[in-house]
């Protein structure tokens, strides 16, 4: 039996005019581009959470109240 697609067809890919951008480019710059926008993602996330565990330890002495510690006579 043979195969179904025995070769590349002429419609195959992006066609430009002056030239063919073959699909298999097409899907390597797509799944290259995904990749980066999860990466992006992940360090964006980790980013902004560092960003607000260090703020938050930046104001946490701003909101304690004042304590009057009673004066000791001796």
């Amino acid at each position: 039996m043979p195969p179904i697609t025995s070769g590349p067809s002429s419609d195959s890919g992006l066609n430009l005019g002056l030239f063919t951008i073959p699909q298999s480019c097409l899907l390597q710059i797509g799944t290259a581009s995904v990749l980066l926008l999860v990466l992006a993602s992940k360090t964006a996330g980790d980013t902004l959470q560092a960003l607000g565990e260090a703020s938050e330890e930046l104001f946490r002495g701003d909101r304690l109240p004042i304590l009057d510690f009673p004066e000791q006579n001796e």
